[in-house]
């Protein structure tokens, strides 16, 4: 404990180091340091991008949580603090703090990245308000994981084999999608779902298919079901709101429009393709352009499968969602995402 705290103490003292003269050194901190997005987008923007497009008037300390050894669901309670800058975390990782957050990430909702961003575009004025009402925050960019599927290390074949098992969900509704299913939705995060497999603690795990190539799912599971059962998992970054109103009208021009064409546009261009690389490079089945193909065995969902999912969705699910959310919240989603996807709530 008292190891971890040093290094997180070493962390933030770093972050918050003076900035050269003549710039704003923005302290930020992007999700999971061993995954693409971060690797790919998160890096080069904040490090290269951003110096070169602002002329050296916007530069950034960049760090992760993981790193720092903070939980993902303190990073955006940190930043509404001051702590830091910039956060970037999973939205879902900040559900505890506001019900209404969930309905950025509806599993099953969108099966593709096309369908995924117009629904993640039509959820941003709802976002917007959450990210500033309770986070004292301004958004500046929401980019994807892949799609959420599920890694088993059991023989499933169908939607209905995962009912009585214990799957880790990557979301609060997405627990409760499983329980309506007969499964056991189980509390584990990211870093420790190889051991929990392994273990037994858990039979199966919901995480994007690149994730779990990336942290070695594969050798602790053995079948891949790519219904996406835990929505795109995005993540949303953030600018501490006192941070924000303290940058020129320039300086925000530059930021806001460099992070939405440089990193965020990039960022959706490459989720399909990299949803259908992903697969490959976990099955076998198809060119693996990361590294070494794996061997588990792809189950595909049934049109039986998506027909079932998507009841459990509209008539357990959402109404769930909405009752705690609250119906204001539940309006504005129905009013919104719900038209693009054509996913219809009742709203009371």
């Amino acid at each position: 404990m008292m190891k971890r705290l040093a290094l997180t103490t070493i962390s933030l003292a770093a972050l918050c180091a003076g900035s050269a003269a003549g710039a704003e050194e923005l302290s930020v901190v992007g999700s999971w340091s061993s995954l693409p997005l971060h690797k790919q987008y998160e890096v080069p923007f904040w490090t290269e991008t951003l110096p070169e497009v602002s002329g050296g008037d916007l530069t950034a300390t960049l760090t992760t949580h993981d790193q720092m050894g903070i939980s993902g669901g303190d990073v955006y309670r940190m930043l509404s603090q001051g702590v830091f800058d910039v956060g970037m975390t999973v939205a879902d990782y900040a559900v505890a703090d506001s019900a209404a957050l969930e309905g950025l990430d509806v599993p099953l909702i969108a099966t593709d990245a096309a369908t995924a961003k117009k629904a993640v575009d039509a959820a941003r004025p709802m976002v917007d308000d959450i990210y500033k009402d309770v986070f004292n925050s301004k958004v500046l960019a929401i980019a994807p994981y892949p799609p959420q599927v599920v890694f088993c290390n059991a023989d499933i074949k169908s939607l209905d084999d995962l009912k009585g098992k214990k799957v880790r969900a990557s979301g609060r509704m997405t627990a409760k999608f499983l329980e309506a299913l007969g499964a056991e939705g189980v509390n584990v995060s990211f870093g420790e779902v190889p051991g929990a497999l392994q273990r037994g603690v858990v039979d199966c795990a919901v995480t994007g298919a690149g994730s779990g190539y990336n942290a070695g799912w594969w050798e602790v599971s053995t079948h891949l079901m790519t219904l996406p059962l835990g929505g795109w998992d995005p993540v949303v970054t953030a600018i501490n709101m006192d941070k924000w109103n303290s940058l020129s009208d320039k300086q925000k021009s530059v930021l806001e429009t460099s992070i939405k064409e440089k990193f965020e546009a990039p960022a959706w261009d490459a989720a399909q393709g990299a949803l259908e690389n992903d697969i490959a490079c976990l099955t076998g089945k198809g060119e693996c352009p990361y590294g070494e193909a794996r061997s588990m065995v792809l189950v595909t969902p049934s049109a039986a499968d998506e027909a079932k999912a998507k009841d459990v969705l509209i008539t357990q699910v959402l109404p769930d969602w909405a009752e705690r959310a609250g119906s204001d919240w539940a309006k504005r989603w129905a009013d919104s995402v719900g038209k693009v996807t054509g996913v219809e709530l009742d709203v009371k």
